[in-house]
């Protein structure tokens, strides 16, 4: 088995563990085996015999299936190519003059990112919004200022930025010309 599975076992037994409120003395006791061994496998620190990692799997009174159901056994992230003519056109708050363009959104280890492409009339405008994501943005063409609270950026192209989207923000167009940027969120999984 590849590292990357032992460790969403570990982290699978220790999570059904919890769940079921159970102590590491508890699982233990019920598996027949020493507390050590379910702290070192729960830590990732040693890999448990096919027979013993059953016997943990019972004690935790929990399906087979049900328990390996969405392990990863290591499959590559998959190369997705888009085609400009394929980006998606959408719109969000109540903004003027704001043309997003979705690449591509892809859930990665339960968690989401989503790239888009926007662009900024000179005239857009749009009150200050909050993002549940962290945002990159790279800048295209075009020189754009980003208004966080009392704060302003001014970023040209080439420039980018990382920030919490919690914080509220919104860019502005101060060129003539339609601006471009490359914007990245990390959205996180929920707990």
């Amino acid at each position: 088995m590849e590292d990357d599975v032992l460790i969403q076992i570990s982290n699978r037994i220790k999570e059904k563990r919890r769940e079921k409120n159970i102590t590491v003395q508890e699982l233990a006791s019920r598996a027949n085996v020493s507390k050590g061994l379910i702290s070192q496998i729960e830590n990732s620190r040693t890999v448990p015999s096919l027979i013993v990692l059953i016997d943990i799997i019972k004690a935790l009174e929990i399906d087979l299936n049900v328990f390996f159901k969405d392990i990863d056994a290591g499959k590559k992230f998959p190369l997705i190519i888009r085609r400009q003519a394929e980006y998606h056109h959408f719109e969000k708050e109540h903004a003027e003059g704001f043309h997003y363009h979705r690449i591509f959104t892809q859930s990665i280890k339960h968690s989401t990112v989503d790239i888009v492409i926007l662009e900024l009339e000179p005239d857009a405008n749009r009150p200050k919004v909050e993002t549940e994501a962290y945002e990159y943005k790279y800048i295209l063409n075009g020189t754009i200022e980003y208004e966080f609270d009392d704060t302003t950026y001014t970023l040209n192209q080439g420039d980018s930025m990382l920030f919490d989207g919690r914080i509220p923000h919104t860019p502005k167009n101060i060129g003539n010309e339609m601006a471009r940027m490359l914007v990245i969120y990390f959205f996180e999984a929920p707990n």
